[in-house]
């Protein structure tokens, strides 16, 4: 992949993980697409050209994807259920649009979520099963969503699934908005103690897209070597796993409040990504210090 001449294009490159794949990429020399809704939302970064528009409109996608070496979607519509709704009509149509562009490798940003995890689940890898209709509506528009773009032909299609990622900023699932709902309600404090916490740092997980679109990862016939060249290849994005008290205990010392052990059956065995390590694909960022970054950033609030 000639990535000196073709960009990558990156949607929701103003969000969490669009803007650490933009900065990822800049820094590479790589030229980017930074595609977003708000005009001035774009990363500021060498290399980096914002792209205005709404990605449901199929002719704004086909002119953004034209000439591009991939397409890295990071968008989903967190927090509102009409969206939600729409988002998996959004991810097919511009599937579509990518495709009818000529671009060979359509990159989407999912979740481990997409897996069915309860008490007598054992450990999940690709191979492990999806969740069905009666799971919570974030799984099941996700797992609806690879669905739609697994169904565009004629094109590479990965799917990342990453596990809680860690990172700071507002949109920050993990550093800010759950922090701040352990703050004000009790419910958000309330948990198992010993129920299986996946976690993965936005830096790693950038890393492993930036590789992935790029073609640092070269496509292989086995998928535990590397994406196979026009089809579907799901890849977790998980660093490791801790009991979910490593991350609450702290969080509520550090607002002030106290957590709320509550045993109850829960997942309790390991989120593999020994797909992503066999294609070289190595973390950097531990847990402790994605704890001292997160708790640093609620004692300066």
């Amino acid at each position: 992949m000639d990535t000196a001449r073709q960009p990558i294009v990156v949607t929701g490159a103003n969000g969490l993980v669009g803007a650490e794949v933009c900065a990822v990429l800049s820094e590479r020399g790589v030229p980017v697409r930074a595609v977003v809704r708000r005009e001035g939302s774009a990363p500021r970064l060498p290399g980096v050209d914002e792209v205005v528009g709404e990605l449901h409109d199929p002719e704004f996608a086909a002119r953004f994807a034209r000439g591009a070496a991939a397409v890295v979607h990071t968008v989903h519509p967190m927090g509102d259920d009409d969206l939600q709704a729409t988002a998996v009509d959004w991810a097919a149509s511009l599937a579509q649009a990518v495709r009818d562009a000529g671009v060979e490798l359509f990159v989407q940003v999912s979740t481990t979520s997409v897996y069915e995890r309860v008490a007598d689940t054992g450990d999940v890898d690709e191979h492990a099963k999806l969740v069905d209709d009666s799971a919570n509506l974030y799984a099941v528009t996700k797992r609806d969503t690879e669905r739609a773009i697994g169904a565009v032909d004629g094109m590479t299609r990965v799917m990342v699934r990453p596990t809680s990622i860690f990172g700071p900023g507002e949109t920050s699932i993990w550093n800010t908005v759950r922090p701040e709902g352990i703050r004000e309600k009790a419910e958000d404090r309330t948990d198992d103690p010993d129920r299986t916490f996946g976690y993965v740092h936005v830096t790693d997980l950038a890393e492993l897209i930036a590789d992935i679109a790029t073609g640092r990862i070269a496509p292989s016939a086995d998928p535990e070597e590397g994406p196979v060249p026009g089809e579907v290849t799901a890849v977790n994005a998980v660093s490791g796993t801790v009991a979910y008290r490593e991350y609450l205990g702290p969080v509520c010392e550090a607002l002030g409040v106290d957590p709320v052990w509550e045993p109850r059956p829960a997942f309790r065995a390991e989120l593999l990504a020994d797909r992503a390590r066999s294609w070289g694909w190595a973390p950097k960022v531990s847990f402790e210090e994605s704890m001292a970054e997160l708790l640093e950033g609620l004692a300066s609030q």
